[in-house]
């Protein structure tokens, strides 16, 4: 027999075990969710990145600041000084600006990034110095506090657009308005006047309320990447899991080819010899050609005979389940009388019965209309329903058969017998291929335990449905299901017109009434 190939398998296992880019991906976006601790800050390349992308995305907004404030200032105090002040205070940022760039465009390494915190952290220490510079420049002729108000003003709106801008970086932020605001701070509240201990007060506490913003901002960062690392595992692991899949796909589809082809090549190897096995037999055991004088060798003979007779049912079964399986049993749909089929079925089985000592009865509803179905496949089902009944009743016993209408207008056949019946845990075996129950084993014939599986499927087929019911010592009961919409409209099978058409079964719902 031909083996199957074993590459997919080896594919499926190299998948599992070695190091794909999915799977690399994956451990390593675990390592990072692992890394969240109490005392280690998480995803610290990433929140460095985005400190970085934060300056050089808003390089415009510290400079419009600063210009801003050295306009303003101009009026109390001296352009000149507003003027190279704010030259200063341009080009520190734009330090910063340059260093940033730089950084993004560096290939990545972790071991590199306590160096460029460190250089960040002086970057920020120079801004906080240019400043707290602004904060010293004081107008000498000013009589009231209006200039006051404008560094007050100013150092505020510092305050939380540096925070806004370096909420991944927070502590960088503290350390460039902390020396600023405390300057300023001091020197309004020296002056004892209750205005300027006021505003040198809410300079203060400004730091704290900026400082929590920006923690609040780099926490929801952190979610934010948590949320997108678990997507990337989720997203790595599903393509990790689609090639397993689609390799195992894979597998299954060459084996079902050879099963097939071992199938079709076996239907063809064995029925030749088993027909040679089963014709020479039956001339041996019914003497055709003279009579067999040794009784022993006559027995053997007739297990011969019943033995290739079992295998070829077998044969022919396993062949059956596979055509239907694969979609290519078609159905030779006609419209047929459901009753007369089940009663040509119940007479082909009627003569081993009696010779059994087991009592057939047929209760027919009368009247019912034709239905459209496949007759050789209808007929199979009533055979391998009222084989198996009579198989499982013992000598003595009753099967009753019964063809009626359904609750909702289809019809059915009921096969009941009186054998030992079967255990409720062991129904879904017995309806499985192959399977069938321990007591059926222990007290009957041996089947293929197929009948039920082709009985299902041809029922499948039809839109239809099956139903088995039984009890311990009080028998089983065995229902077929055919839909309302395979049932014809008119009684008479030579009816002509509208009524006549083949129904539409398409919709037709595999449910049991």
């Amino acid at each position: 027999m031909k083996q199957f190939p074993t590459s997919v398998d080896k594919n499926i296992v190299d998948m599992s075990k070695k190091t794909s880019a999915s799977t690399s991906a994956v451990r390593d976006f675990r390592s990072r969710l692992n890394s969240i601790g109490d005392s280690k800050i998480a995803y610290e390349e990433e929140l460095l990145k985005s400190f970085a992308h934060n300056q050089v995305n808003a390089f415009y907004v510290m400079p419009a600041l600063i210009l801003t404030v050295a306009i303003v200032s101009s009026y109390w105090i001296n352009w000149h000084v507003a003027a190279l002040w704010s030259l200063i205070a341009i080009l520190s940022h734009a330090i910063l600006v340059i260093l940033s760039n730089k950084y993004l465009k560096t290939e990545e390494d972790t071991q590199s990034l306590p160096k460029w915190r460190a250089i960040f952290f002086a970057t920020h220490a120079i801004i906080g110095l240019v400043w707290a510079i602004y904060t010293t420049l004081d107008c000498s002729n000013c009589g009231d506090n209006q200039y006051a108000i404008i560094q007050f003003s100013a150092i505020l709106v510092f305050q939380a657009v540096s925070c806004l801008m370096t909420y991944a970086f927070r502590n960088a932020a503290l350390l460039m308005i902390t020396p600023v605001s405390l300057i300023l701070a001091g020197s309004f509240i020296t002056t004892y006047e209750p205005a300027m201990v006021l505003m040198g007060c809410i300079t203060v506490c400004a730091i704290g309320f900026f400082y929590m913003i920006a923690d609040r901002f780099k926490k929801s960062v952190i979610t934010m990447l948590e949320y997108t690392t678990t997507k990337e595992i989720l997203i790595a692991e599903l393509e990790t899991e689609k090639s397993i899949s689609e390799a195992a796909r894979n597998r299954a589809e060459e084996a079902n080819l050879a099963k097939s082809r071992f199938l079709a090549t076996m239907s063809h190897e064995l029925r030749t010899p088993l027909n040679a096995i089963l014709g020479f037999s039956e001339i041996m055991r019914d003497e055709l050609m003279g009579p067999v004088e040794n009784e022993n060798y006559k027995e053997y003979v007739g297990d011969i005979h019943n033995s290739g007779s079992h295998l070829l049912k077998l044969i022919n079964e396993i062949l059956d389940i596979s055509r239907i399986e694969a979609g290519k049993h078609e159905l030779q749909e006609e419209k047929v009388k459901l009753i007369s089929v089940v009663d040509d079925a119940c007479h082909m089985i009627n003569i081993k019965a009696k010779q059994k000592n087991v009592k057939l009865t047929t209760l027919f509803e009368e009247n019912m209309p034709t239905i459209w179905v496949d007759e050789r496949a209808i007929r199979q089902i009533t055979l391998n329903l009222v084989s198996n009944a009579l198989k499982f009743t013992p000598s003595g016993g009753h099967i009753t058969v019964k063809v009626g209408w359904t609750a909702k207008g289809g019809q059915y056949i009921s096969i009941k017998d009186t054998g030992p019946g079967i255990p409720e845990d062991e129904i879904p075996i017995v309806l499985s291929s192959f399977g069938q129950g321990t007591i059926a084993i222990n007290n009957a014939e041996q089947g293929t335990g197929l009948g039920l599986t082709i009985v299902q499927a041809l029922l499948q087929m039809h839109q239809g449905s099956f139903d088995l019911k039984s009890k311990l010592r009080e028998g089983t009961e065995a229902i077929a299901y055919l839909p309302v919409e395979r049932v014809t409209r008119q009684n008479e099978p030579n009816d002509t017109g509208k009524d006549n058409k083949k129904p539409d079964v398409s919709k037709a719902q595999n449910k049991a009434a």
